[in-house]
């Protein structure tokens, strides 16, 4: 969806990796090798193609979020959120084999909740049912219900895709954006 603004055609490949990280990996080190690894993993099957790979990880108060996967788990995950701030690290890595054109970038944004009360956060889990997302919520959606405010470069990151930096990267390795 996000791709489609820049309005030029793609392909979409599930890259085969293992996205276990690895021991002592800081959260940033882990988004970012494997955006790289997304991206190199795809590359190796179209050296030729310019190669976006991405990937985005929850943290809250240094420990990563999982998608909770049931209510009650979300409900836990959004009320310790109550008040506090979780950080969406979404890295993007740019890759062509065939010129050696190779980029990172991660982008950092924080989601600061409002002080959220028991009853408003499971009208929303009906409603919403965000269990598959990191954090239990949806900020493309009704999630944004929620917050207090979102610090961030790039209003897209949030979303799972930094587009002002990835336009840059892709003018980087040589396409034409306008």
């Amino acid at each position: 969806m996000l791709l489609q603004r820049f309005g030029i055609p793609f392909d979409c490949h599930a890259p085969e990796i293992d996205e276990s990280a690895l021991q002592n990996e800081t959260p940033a080190d882990l988004v970012r090798r494997l955006a790289r690894n997304k991206a190199s993993a795809v590359a190796t099957q179209h050296p030729q193609a310019i190669i976006i790979g991405s990937d985005q990880l929850a943290v809250f108060k240094g420990q990563i979020v999982g998608k909770p996967g049931q209510h009650e788990a979300a409900l836990k995950q959004l009320l310790s959120f109550s008040g506090q701030y979780v950080e969406f690290l979404t890295a993007v890595n740019v890759t062509c084999r065939e010129t050696g054109f190779c980029e990172d970038y991660t982008d950092r944004t924080r989601v600061h909740f409002k002080d959220l009360q028991t009853e408003e956060i499971e009208r929303y889990l009906q409603l919403e049912k965000p269990y598959d997302c990191a954090g239990a919520f949806k900020a493309e959606s009704l999630g944004i219900v929620l917050f207090e405010r979102i610090s961030n470069d790039d209003p897209t990151a949030i979303i799972g895709l930094p587009l002002i930096h990835t336009a840059a990267m892709l003018r980087g390795a040589g396409l034409s954006l306008p």
